[in-house]
């Protein structure tokens, strides 16, 4: 049966205050395609490689130090929304 955007908002608006991050956490994956291919990744079960452990201690030595961009920043930098 197809459910029409009005009898959504319906639903939407019938969830109780304190249970709306679990529905828009329901509904998150819907709106956002990446996400949902995210999600359905398979797991990687390659091993880590050395070069694989030098990068990850690299990037905790970054944020470590603050050399970080925020994710406002990369958008800004790469022209995205």
């Amino acid at each position: 049966m197809a459910i029409t955007r009005e009898q959504a908002r319906e639903l939407l608006d019938a969830v109780p205050d304190d249970r709306l991050s679990e529905a828009a956490a329901a509904l998150e994956p819907l709106a956002d395609p990446m996400l949902v291919v995210l999600l359905n990744a398979p797991e990687d079960d390659e091993p880590l490689t050395d070069e694989d452990r030098a990068a990850i201690a690299e990037g905790k030595a970054d944020i470590a130090r603050g050399d970080v961009v925020s994710a406002d920043e990369m958008k800004r930098r790469f022209g995205v929304a």
